[in-house]
């Protein structure tokens, strides 16, 4: 089956080794942010996912702050391993933060009490769904990027680094540049296993 959205989401995978060398400019990336994010759809239509882009040093500052928050954290013997993959996310020209506002969920909550259990659920997915359309319409530019989940142990000093509305909840990190190294070969599990259909 030929699909070009079945293609673009295809050539979306992990990819941990990144650089600098993009073509797109900076004001291209960030159209490009803001139009995936848009579009994604949202329960209610709530929009509720807010993300941040960092370029260059700002971005090389949040896997500072990362590696300092990790390094109370892990085993002192451990830490030259953390610190080099904290290091290959700090190569990129850039990192996008996701996050979810908290206050819309909550108001959603008081206006449709019988769904209140639902809306972070709803929440969740929202992001997901921002978070995999940013990742691919990287992936469709030759941008690597992987997702990463630093929260919530770095959510504080991230919004005050950055001067972040309380309200906004940190979900995932994706780190993105040039592809320097191809992900590996990806395997599934059987259809068997993932799928059944009924006619």
């Amino acid at each position: 089956m030929s699909n070009a959205f079945l293609d673009t989401i295809k050539a979306r995978r992990s990819i941990y080794a990144i650089g600098k060398n993009v073509t797109l400019a900076e004001d291209e990336i960030v159209q490009l942010v803001k139009e995936a994010v848009k579009q994604s759809p949202s329960s209610f239509n709530s929009q509720t996912s807010r993300v941040v882009v960092l370029f260059g040093q700002q971005s090389e500052k949040l896997w500072d702050i990362v590696k300092e928050t990790l390094r109370k954290i892990v085993p002192a013997e451990a830490f030259g391993t953390t610190e080099a993959k904290l290091a290959s996310f700090a190569a990129g020209v850039g990192t996008v933060l996701f996050f979810e506002d908290t206050k819309v969920v909550d108001e959603l909550q008081k206006q449709f009490a019988a769904y209140a259990d639902n809306f972070p659920i709803w929440s969740e997915h929202s992001t997901g769904i921002a978070q995999f359309s940013v990742w691919s319409a990287l992936a469709q530019e030759r941008i690597g990027a992987s997702l990463q989940h630093y929260n919530p142990i770095i959510d504080d000093e991230v919004k005050q680094t950055w001067q972040l509305p309380d309200s906004w909840k940190l979900r995932a990190q994706l780190p993105f540049g040039s592809i320097e190294k191809p992900a590996g070969e990806k395997t599934y599990i059987s259809d068997e296993q993932r799928f059944r259909i009924f006619k």
